[in-house]
């Protein structure tokens, strides 16, 4: 499913087609070939979105997680539920995949057919819209691409917000099916843990995985597992909320998990893990899962293990806490 591994380049600020160094990746298609609106990557940027703007084919979707969503919004966006139709409801932890059935019912909702292309954006820059990229894509939906800087990189250039638009009244006709090595599960990053060939990554801050800032949710122990690696999503962002170029990328991709080895990403529910596949798939990194449960399965009291300030907490083996 890969998309071939973009170019190097850097982030040249006098030519507007190339104001992010991800948006170059390939040309823009030709609508007369597939009647399909080209992407020029699985990352756009303001300019390639402002001229795409009002075109049939695209679907733009505010991915906000609830917590940073703005009532502003790019000119006919629509609100995309990471939360509410984009997770599956009988889980109890959240954001996990939903099924394949509801994950198809929730984008025909949006409009989203076999035709579109969509863009997701969110309100912190890249936060939660590299999620909106992760399930379409691994569920066999390549038309997806995320605005890099977000809302924010729109609204300094001073380009046009509004509010959020409503669905359309026509629903699409896309069939999504997720693949089945989209996601881990916490045994397959238990074995991974211990696998030479693998590296988990931690896209969560580093006092988090240290254990020295407090978890945002309640009832989790603080730390990391045995044998992650930190790396968390802001690193491959500026300040201003955009991917890195490209060569700082892979450097810092490589500098975490050397070129070779297999890819698990986690986070703190399923999010931020999505930015650093995002980053590793931009970087030529094509085997990487997501551990969908995240430090919101792993983290709880259980007899997982747990590097923290105190050391280790209970392992494989000890009784499960209540």
């Amino acid at each position: 499913m890969s998309t071939g591994t973009p170019q190097d380049s850097t982030r040249p600020e006098a030519t507007p087609q190339d104001s992010t160094p991800l948006e170059a990746t390939r040309p823009d298609g030709d609508p007369s070939d597939n009647g399909l609106l080209g992407l020029p990557g699985p990352v756009v940027g303001t300019e390639w979105l402002a001229g795409h703007l009002g075109d049939p084919r695209l679907v733009l979707v505010d991915a906000s997680s609830t917590l940073n969503r703005a009532e502003e919004a790019l000119p006919g966006a629509v609100l995309l539920d990471l939360d509410g139709d984009f997770s599956d409801p009988s889980s109890e932890l959240p954001h996990t995949a939903p099924p394949a059935e509801q994950l198809t019912a929730a984008a025909r909702a949006l409009g989203i057919s076999r035709t579109s292309t969509v863009v997701a954006y969110d309100a912190k820059g890249i936060f939660a819209s590299a999620r909106v990229w992760w399930l379409l894509r691994t569920a066999g939906f390549e038309q997806v691409a995320v605005l890099d800087g977000g809302l924010p990189a729109w609204a300094a250039e001073g380009r046009p917000t509004g509010a959020h638009g409503a669905p359309p009244a026509e629903p699409g006709d896309v069939v999504l099916v997720p693949r089945a090595d989209s996601f881990a599960t916490a045994e397959d990053v238990a074995r991974a843990l211990t696998d030479p060939g693998t590296t988990v990554l931690d896209a969560r801050s580093a006092g988090r995985f240290a254990g020295t800032e407090p978890e945002p949710r309640p009832g989790l122990r603080p730390g990391h597992m045995p044998g992650a690696v930190s790396l968390p999503y802001t690193d491959l962002q500026d300040g201003s909320g955009r991917l890195l170029p490209l060569p700082q990328l892979r450097e810092r991709i490589a500098a975490a998990a050397p070129e070779g080895q297999r890819l698990v990403a986690s986070c703190g529910s399923g999010l931020t893990a999505c930015v650093l596949a995002l980053g590793a798939h931009l970087a030529g990194r094509e085997d990487v899962t997501v551990y969908d449960g995240s430090w919101s399965e792993w983290g709880r009291p259980g007899p997982r293990p747990v590097v923290g300030p105190a050391g280790v907490s209970p392992g494989p083996g000890s009784p499960r806490q209540s």
